[in-house]
């Protein structure tokens, strides 16, 4: 069974070293390198989530009142679809990849062996609690780890029912789970891990990273970012506007990394499209949506805070074309189009991580890439809907991003085949399907030869013709080898 560490106690960073010696004994004893041991706890948290998916539910509502159908698929069903796919591929993922080799080692062969890193911790974010949790732990089970999972304090029901299913499922001697805030994480930052895995903002990422230095730790960091929508004139509108809801709105009511974070659009279709989200939007969450059920609340009254606060600043206020209402008891913010916000504004100038949504127009659509590239940072995703061939190419050629869709949004991630991470400012490292399992490995190389076909050519004394055929043996040359052994100089 897993571990729950005790934080009614102090957590401190004795506790953390204690924790981590504890799991490198496990590692150095071998134990999560077995095919089986790792089957076993895959098998073990596709059980866990099966037998505790109301319970789950029922933690998602009460820290984020997530609705039911947003926490059944887009958390405890992606993540049993994670684990059944690394209970089908790990063996193939495991096994080692066949290299080839050339005449400067021949006769040779060789390998590229996949090895578990060690001891890794994974530092997980609010806003998808179970999902962004345990998607990174099932690629660090199948690599063969021992693991801290450390989730986000913001979302505190679905951290306690995380520690204590992992207790009851999970094997406590080599997996465990430390609630806690700010001291507790920065305890575990002191320690030495062979990979952190961070999902979360910049600013923590930053102190993550500079942890992580101290002992020369590689980090996945999965951040965010502003993740623009480009709007093309010609499409099916109604469709568009509907996929970019769902991406916006119907994923935790905009509090999502990959979430539709502004859109650009052509001045002349701008008031098309805004007329299409009122009608969609009436159409999904009804004439009041603050009373809507199947949209998430704002985390907690910061955030809510913020939130108002981009929403308050001067000359964006006005710019409000649909929504903008607020209930500060409950949490709500009802989906909110704005249209021309200045672009040296807060709200276009930080992510957004809620249900507002800028909408900013260019004379061309072409335009839109300028605008893009010039706010000197590359996002976690970036989306374009169009019919134009030409578009679509220009887009895949100059936008820089994590990820990239084309007439929808935010589906990428459901795809394992697809690596999903950022770049730059949206983050480092990549997971999901084999590359989580490839995040938490170590590339072996492992050359094998024999006694056999030894050249006498790389030992002193040296001569020029030893130059001459190493230097033809580097180059591959048939033709250059012959030559160097017949004592040919270069014609």
């Amino acid at each position: 069974m897993g571990s729950e560490v005790d934080t009614k106690a102090v957590f401190d960073t004795e506790s953390a070293k204690d924790v981590v010696k504890e799991l490198r004994a496990s590692f150095v004893a071998g134990k999560t390198k077995s095919y089986e041991w790792r089957r076993t706890q895959l098998k073990a948290m596709l059980k866990m989530m099966e037998e505790n998916e109301p319970q789950i539910v029922a933690a998602l509502r009460d820290d984020l009142s997530k609705p039911e159908l947003e926490s059944s698929i887009y958390e405890i069903a992606m993540l049993k679809n994670s684990c059944r796919l690394a209970l089908k591929e790990m063996k193939h993922w495991t096994r080692p990849e066949k290299a080839k080799t050339s005449l400067i080692t021949f006769p040779s062969s060789a390998e590229i062996v996949s090895e578990p890193l060690g001891v890794v911790l994974v530092i997980s974010a609010w806003n998808y609690p179970f999902l962004l949790s345990l998607d990174p732990v099932v690629g660090a089970i199948a690599a063969g780890n021992v693991i801290v999972l450390k989730p986000s304090e913001i979302a505190p029901a679905s951290a306690s029912l995380l520690a204590k299913l992992v207790a009851n499922y999970l094997d406590s001697s080599c997996i465990k789970v430390v609630e806690g805030a700010v001291p507790e994480t920065s305890a575990l930052l002191e320690q030495k891990w062979d990979k952190i895995f961070y999902t979360g903002n910049g600013r923590v990422a930053r102190v993550v990273m500079a942890a992580a230095a101290k002992h020369l730790t590689p980090v996945v960091l999965e951040l965010g970012g502003k993740s623009p929508v480009i709007v093309d004139s010609g499409i099916n509108l109604q469709i568009a506007t509907r996929r970019i809801i769902a991406g916006k709105w119907a994923c935790n009511n905009g509090q999502a990394c990959i979430s539709p974070d502004y859109i650009i659009t052509t001045k002349d279709y701008a008031l098309k499209l805004v007329d299409s989200f009122k009608c969609e939007l009436e159409r999904f969450y009804g004439k009041n949506p603050l009373e809507s059920k199947d949209l998430s609340h704002i985390v907690n009254s910061n955030h809510f805070a913020r939130l108002s606060k981009l929403l308050d600043e001067e000359n964006v206020s006005s710019k409000i074309v649909h929504g903008g209402e607020r209930d500060k008891t409950n949490l709500m913010i009802a989906p909110t189009i704005l249209l021309d916000v200045p672009q040296d504004s807060l709200i276009m100038n930080e992510e957004i991580f809620g249900p507002l949504l800028p909408i900013i127009t260019v004379d061309k659509v072409e335009n839109s890439f300028d605008v893009i590239n010039s706010s000197g940072t590359k996002p976690l995703a970036a989306y374009l809907f169009t019919n134009n061939n030409k578009l679509k190419e220009k887009f895949v050629a100059t936008v820089s991003a994590g990820g990239l869709v084309v007439n929808d949004t935010t589906v990428h991630l459901a795809e394992h085949t697809l690596p999903f991470g950022g770049v730059g400012d949206s983050g480092m490292g990549a997971y999901h399907g084999k590359f989580s399992f490839d995040a938490f490995s170590h590339k072996k190389a492992v050359l094998y030869r024999g006694f056999a076909g030894d050249a006498s050519v790389r030992y002193p004394p040296y001569t020029r013709g030893k130059l001459r055929l190493l230097g033809a043996l580097l180059g591959g040359s048939i033709l250059g080898i012959i030559r160097a052994l017949l004592g040919w100089s270069k014609a």
